[in-house]
C-alpha cells in the first residue's frame, strides 16, 4: 500500500512537473554550483512565521564558497506567474507553485554546472524517465501476451516457431544493440525521436521472456474442462484465446510487468548515463546523474546525487509494489 501511494505521487510530480517547478529547465543563471537555499520559519526581524522564508546564497570570489548573506530572509512566494507551459501538453498555464523573491533566487536543491536549477530539471526529467517503464511495459505486455498465449493454445508448428522466435530475440545483446544503435543515429537527432527509438528496441528485445511464460501456462490452461467444453461448443479460437486462456494468465503478467519496469527505467537512466539515451539539454535522471562522477562533486556537492536517489525510490516502490500484488492476486499465497 505505501508502495503504490510513492508509485502514485511520483507520477503525479511527473504529470505537474512544469507547475511544480520554479524555474524553465533550460535557464542559465550564474550561480554555478549554488548549494540548496536555506529554508526558516522565521522572517527578516527573528520572529516565527508559519510561512517558509529563504535566504540568498552570495559567492565568495576567494574561497570560492556560498555564505548566507546578512539581513536577505525574504518570503517564499506561492502561485507565481513565470513562463508559460502547457498542462498535459494541452492547457496553456503561466502559473507555477512557488519561486523565489526580488533577487533572492530561490533553489530547493541548488544548481548544477551550468547553473540551472536542479529542482526543476529533476522534476521534467522524471517525465521522461517514469514514462518510458509504462510505455516499453504496455508495448512488451501486449506483445507477450498474444505471442505467449497463441504458443501455448495452438501448440505444434506453430509453437516451435514462436518459441524459436523467442530465444533467436533473448540472444541479442541489449545493451550492445543500443550502443551500435547510438553509435548509426546522428548527434543532432530530435531528442523525442532518440526516447522512441529507446522505447522501441527495449520493448523488442523484452517481450520474449515474458512470452515463454505465458506460452507455459497457456499450455496449462487449454487442458482444463471449461475450454475443453468452450471448444466442443464451436467457439472460435480466437475468442478461447480471449475469454478463457488470457485471462488466466493476467495475476502472473500484471506481477512480471509492475516488476519489469524498474528494468526499463534503470536501463535507460543507465544510458542516458553514458551519453547513449537522452542528451542534454533535455534532462532524464540519467544524464543528470552523469554530471556527478567527478570526484569533487561527489564530496562537496551532495545534491548532484538526487537524481540517484530518485531512481532508487522509484525502482524499490516499483518492487514492492510488485510483491504486494503478487500476494494480494496469486491464489495459491491465499489463506
Amino acid at each position: 500500500m505505501v508502495a503504490g501511494a510513492v508509485v502514485i505521487l511520483l507520477y503525479l510530480m511527473a504529470i505537474l512537473a512544469n507547475f511544480l517547478s520554479p524555474y524553465p529547465m533550460t535557464e542559465r543563471s550564474d550561480r554555478v554550483y549554488q548549494p540548496p537555499s536555506p529554508i526558516v520559519f522565521h522572517d527578516a526581524r527573528g520572529r516565527f512565521s508559519l510561512l517558509p522564508h529563504t535566504e540568498r546564497l552570495d559567492l565568495d570570489i576567494e574561497s570560492q564558497e556560498y555564505h548566507v548573506a546578512r539581513d536577505s530572509i525574504t518570503p517564499i512566494r506561492f502561485f507565481v506567474r513565470g513562463e508559460e507551459y502547457r498542462l498535459l501538453g494541452i492547457l496553456p498555464l503561466r502559473t507555477h507553485l512557488f519561486g523565489g523573491q526580488g533577487d533572492t533566487a530561490f533553489h530547493p536543491l541548488g544548481t548544477d554546472t551550468e547553473g540551472r536549477d536542479v529542482f526543476s530539471r529533476l522534476l521534467v526529467g522524471s517525465q521522461i524517465s517514469l514514462s518510458i517503464g509504462i510505455i516499453a511495459i504496455c508495448i512488451t505486455f501486449s506483445i507477450g501476451l498474444l505471442i505467449g498465449g497463441a504458443a501455448g493454445y495452438f501448440g505444434g508448428a506453430i509453437d516451435n516457431v514462436l518459441m524459436r522466435l523467442c530465444e533467436v530475440i533473448q540472444s541479442i545483446p541489449t545493451f550492445y544493440l543500443l550502443i551500435a544503435l547510438a553509435g548509426l543515429l546522428p548527434p543532432t537527432l530530435d531528442p523525442r525521436l532518440t526516447f522512441l527509438l529507446i522505447i522501441v528496441i527495449l520493448s523488442f528485445v523484452g517481450w520474449a521472456g515474458l512470452a515463454r511464460v505465458i506460452r507455459g501456462i497457456s499450455l496449462a490452461t487449454r487442458e482444463l474442462e471449461y475450454v475443453q467444453a468452450a471448444r466442443a461448443l464451436g467457439v472460435s479460437d480466437f475468442n478461447i484465446i480471449r475469454r478463457h486462456i488470457l485471462p488466466g494468465t493476467f495475476t502472473y503478467a500484471t506481477v512480471s510487468a509492475t516488476l519489469a519496469i524498474p528494468g526499463y527505467i534503470l536501463a535507460e537512466s543507465g544510458l542516458s548515463f553514458l551519453g547513449l539515451g537522452i542528451k542534454i539539454p533535455v534532462p532524464s535522471w540519467g544524464n543528470m546523474l552523469s554530471a556527478a562522477q567527478d570526484l569533487e562533486v561527489l564530496t562537496s556537492k551532495f545534491w548532484m546525487l538526487t537524481p540517484g536517489l530518485m531512481i532508487f525510490i522509484t525502482v524499490l516502490a516499483f518492487n514492492f509494489l510488485g510483491d504486494g500484488l503478487r500476494d494480494a492476486l496469486d491464489p495459491k499465497l491465499r489463506r
